[in-house]
């Protein structure tokens, strides 16, 4: 059943420590705060003048305890749109992004991105393609996504659970419950930096081992230590 599109997104973007790249992402989000919407910078206590260098460029930027949970929820709450969209730091969205969201969750209650990963090599690209059928298989979203939803809906639901890692997973099973999400076949840019730093094969494998652990039952804040 269709309700009405929702008038304002609030894009809520966690940082910490993101200096270098800050100005450019926000930059971004420029012509969606000309059409009306809103940006939500969290700083979770960067020591690089992020928060600083995001306030121009910004509706709010607020300050956090660390982690991305926190941070976000903590945008969530300060939020004046009745749709919410997380999006990493990193991420950059495609043109029309707000149009897409608006439609999308028109007929769903929340929703996601298909993703590509910055990298000309083969293997990030068939990672980026991995991801995105996973995602539409399981109805699971991850942080990189982008993933929005109806800002009541994020409400009832208790926003993200308070973990160190795997809070976009836990609040995709949550939300999952509800519906299917939006699967939007725009693909937003997702930078492979850590990817390539770390080496591709390798982040492969500790994600797959660490998402697998998490539904296996670990403790997230021993998967977030292995994570860094």
């Amino acid at each position: 059943m269709r309700v009405p599109q929702p008038r304002q997104i609030t894009t809520v973007v966690p940082v910490l420590n993101e200096a270098a790249g800050v100005v450019r992402a926000l930059q971004a989000l420029a012509p969606l705060r000309a059409r009306g919407h809103e940006v939500v910078v969290v700083d979770g206590g960067s020591e690089d003048g992020t928060a600083e260098l995001a306030r121009p460029l910004a509706d709010r930027v607020l300050a956090a305890p660390r982690g991305r949970a926190l941070q976000m929820n903590a945008g969530a709450c300060a939020a004046s749109g009745d749709a919410l969209l997380f999006l990493h730091s990193d991420v950059c969205l495609p043109e029309g992004a707000d149009r897409m969201v608006r439609e999308a969750l028109a007929a769903r209650r929340w929703g996601r991105f298909d993703v590509v990963l910055d990298s000309p090599r083969a293997l990030l690209g068939m990672v980026g393609a991995m991801m995105n059928i996973r995602s539409r298989l399981t109805g699971i979203a991850t942080g990189d996504q982008a993933l929005f939803v109806r800002r009541d809906v994020f409400e009832s639901m208790g926003g993200y659970a308070e973990m160190p890692l795997m809070e976009d997973v836990e609040l995709s099973v949550r939300l999952r419950r509800l519906g299917r999400p939006a699967c939007l076949r725009a693909r937003v840019l997702v930078s492979a930096r850590r990817w390539e730093a770390q080496g591709a094969l390798r982040t492969i494998l500790l994600m797959w081992r660490l998402r697998l652990a998490y539904f296996l039952g670990a403790d997230p804040a021993r998967l977030a230590e292995r994570y860094r």
